[in-house]
């Protein structure tokens, strides 16, 4: 695959001030000195008209940046291209470029893909170079960051090192049973592969935080026909996302806002009225809003003030610890709870979504609630984002545990070896290549 070199518009597609056009691959040098008459310094913007090789015609008057490898993001000798950002522009310069010998359009993710088998990113950056440039919060940003400058990438590395020298100096043991190795070697190899599989555990043990970053906290919206969910909703999203109707029933099916609520990703439910119905079709929506209201990791349940003090019992059966309670139309209902009222344990929230008091006060509460379940703020590790991370670590913690209790040091030392590959795979290093070269360090101290 790298035999050949690759060309893509690293731009959105459309008009812009500039658009930017990469090169990598062993003819990107020929590239720049067919387009631009000669080469540029390495990693200085210069400015060029760019010619079309086949005819001569002036395509582009911009700059270009020539990185010679290894040392640019592919590991390839690599060009970029900036020119203006018109379609006709672009098309034309894309054109020049392909039709030269031995240069072709890449594939989708294939100059990452490179990076990577070059050794410039492992898995874990990739991933986080995709979620960075798909962040839509700050949360999402800060998160994809984090994890494409390496934090993930540095904390299963150490994991596997340390698993390696334990390999290490089991595999010696196996080898040359006559040499001097510590008596108690068995019993601190356990001890030190137990205390690592409780540290992957607790690490596993994170309410899916870096994936609800990644994906968005899931909020539900219930109560009864006409309590003002559409309208909380449509509030929330400061648009008519929802249809609001003095018609009870309206909403039928779940009516999904993506919204970015302090820098977090959350998507808001708009979910039918809960009551009895046997119209086929509300039941039917009424079912996938109690569905939704068991998967939801936070709920706003909204009751009628106008009702005080009567509840709905079946949204009241809903409301937990991941809850908010709201009373709504509190500017049209004659009565009003004492501010010290708690609804199954939870102060509720006084709103109305028509004249807008409260929507601060819940605003601030959901933002709160929300940061809380992400732990934002708080020292942790960096999170994992995507489930096969959590596989390959679940597979590592159930190899350990099986090593623990392994009767042999042989079947330790395999199982242990399984638990190296489970964590190599998270970052693409799937073999254990450098376990020699780890004996080797460790028999040469002293020696």
């Amino acid at each position: 695959m790298t035999n050949n070199t690759i060309v893509a518009t690293a731009t959105a597609p459309g008009r812009a001030g500039v658009a930017v056009t990469r090169v990598s691959g062993k003819r990107a040098r020929d590239v720049i000195t067919s387009l631009c008459g000669h080469l540029p310094e390495p990693r200085k913007a210069t400015r060029f008209l760019f010619r079309d090789p086949g005819t001569g015609d002036v395509i582009d008057d911009g700059l270009v940046l020539w990185f010679p490898g290894p040392a640019s993001f592919t590991g390839e000798d690599t060009a970029e291209f900036q020119g203006h950002g018109g379609k006709a522009v672009t098309d034309a310069l894309l054109q020049a470029i392909r039709h030269l010998d031995g240069v072709r359009i890449a594939e989708p993710g294939e100059f990452s893909r490179r990076a990577f088998l070059n050794g410039k990113l492992d898995l874990t950056r990739v991933e986080g170079l995709a979620d960075l440039i798909q962040a839509e919060t700050d949360a999402q940003r800060r998160q994809a960051l984090q994890q494409m400058d390496g934090a993930l990438a540095r904390l299963y590395d150490s994991w596997r090192e340390e698993l390696i020298r334990r390999l290490a100096w089991m595999e010696a043991h196996i080898d040359f049973p006559d040499e001097d190795i510590p008596p108690d070697l068995d019993r601190s190899a356990r001890n030190g592969l137990e205390e690592l599989a409780q540290t992957i555990d607790a690490y596993l043990s994170d309410n899916r935080r870096g994936e609800r970053i990644r994906d968005g906290i899931q909020i539900a919206v219930l109560g009864r026909p006409n309590a003002g969910k559409s309208s909380l909703v449509n509030a929330l999203a400061q648009r008519e996302a929802a249809i609001v109707s003095d018609r009870a029933g309206t909403t039928r099916d779940i009516i999904e806002v993506h919204l970015d609520l302090g820098g977090f990703p959350v998507t808001i439910a708009d979910t039918a009225g809960l009551r009895s119905s046997n119209e086929d079709i509300e039941a039917e929506g009424i079912r996938r809003a109690r569905v939704r209201a068991s998967t939801a990791d936070l709920k706003i349940t909204v009751f009628d003030l106008t009702e005080w003090p009567e509840l709905d019992e079946e949204t009241l059966s809903l409301v937990d610890s991941s809850t908010l309670i709201v009373l709504n139309k509190s500017d049209v209902a004659t009565t009003h709870p004492d501010r010290m009222v708690t609804i199954s344990g939870t102060r509720p929230l006084l709103l109305s979504t028509h004249s807008g008091e409260g929507m601060a006060e819940l605003l601030s509460t959901l933002t709160a609630m929300v940061a809380e379940r992400l732990n934002a703020g708080a020292h942790v590790p960096p999170a994992l984002t995507r489930q096969r991370h959590r596989d390959a670590l679940e597979d590592c913690r159930d190899s350990l545990l099986r090593a623990i209790h392994a009767p042999m040091l042989e079947l330790m030392a395999e199982d242990v070896r399984l638990a190296a590959r489970a964590l190599g795979r998270i970052t693409g290093r799937v073999e254990v290549d450098d376990l020699l070269d780890v004996i080797f360090s460790d028999f040469c101290i002293g020696k």
